[in-house]
């Protein structure tokens, strides 16, 4: 062994060596680029700059060199691509991922998520029986997410049943969304404001049509409704607009 390789392999933790998958190469010789090449033909948007932050969330504990270089062993890939591979298919928090790799690394069979059994094509939900309103455990068998987290998200005002505990069936995208927000790291008690900005919208675009319902006749309400939905699908577009323009002077700024 060279100096270098033991340097190497020296500065592994004592912990990393017992760490999941206990029957990969635990020998630290890939440096960071390598591993994303190993990953990437799986994961396309893998990038170093992803491998980096799932080191600092605790996830893959590299070795150092002793010039600081990051070393990875074919272990470490192996639990790069069970966190990925979590993210993608269940939209797994990264602490709940923390947790699944620790029973792993203590010898235990981790409890694994609800996988979205919802039948989608591009991206819209079509096998919802034409149903308005459905359950809790029909919401987290459509999304994947477990009760626990239904509950947690109606506590924090982002989806709510109705007094029978049902919730409407737009909550299926809804909640996938939320989910997807939360697996890519965001604060999901902070969507609250995006809950409170489409309520507003919502009022402004009922004080709009409602000199159109006044009168209470079918035709009457049929015209109202109609046209609360085309000023919907226009708040949204100027919401993508508005957003798009923010995010691009992010951009600009070097974020």
């Amino acid at each position: 062994m060279t100096g270098s390789a033991a340097r190497i392999r020296d500065a592994r933790p004592t912990a990393g060596v017992s760490s999941w998958p206990h029957d990969a190469d635990h020998s630290p010789e890939l440096s960071i680029g390598r591993v994303v090449e190993e990953l990437a033909e799986e994961f396309p948007a893998i990038s170093l700059s992803k491998v980096r932050y799932l080191e600092s969330e605790g996830l893959v504990n590299p070795a150092r060199t002793g010039a600081g270089y990051r070393k990875y062993s074919a272990a470490d890939v192996e639990r790069l691509r069970y966190v990925l591979a979590e993210q993608r298919d269940s939209f797994t928090p990264l602490s709940v991922i923390r947790s699944q790799l620790d029973a792993l690394d203590a010898g235990h069979m981790p409890t694994r998520r609800r996988v979205a059994q919802v039948v989608s094509s591009e991206g819209h939900t079509v096998s919802l029986g034409g149903r308005r309103a459905i359950p809790a455990s029909d919401l987290a068998d459509l999304t994947g997410v477990d009760m626990d987290t239904l509950e947690r998200y109606s506590r924090l005002g982002l989806i709510t049943p109705d007094l029978a505990g049902y919730f409407s069936a737009r909550c299926v995208h809804a909640v996938t969304a939320i989910a997807r927000l939360e697996c890519a790291g965001v604060d999901v008690r902070v969507l609250r404001a995006v809950r409170q900005g489409a309520e507003r919208s919502a009022d402004i675009i009922d004080q709009t049509v409602s000199s159109q319902r006044g009168r209470g006749r079918g035709a009457d309400r049929e015209r109202a409704r109609a046209r609360a939905i085309e000023l919907g699908d226009l708040f949204a577009e100027l919401h993508r607009e508005m957003l798009t323009v923010a995010v691009s002077a992010l951009s600009d700024e070097g974020i």
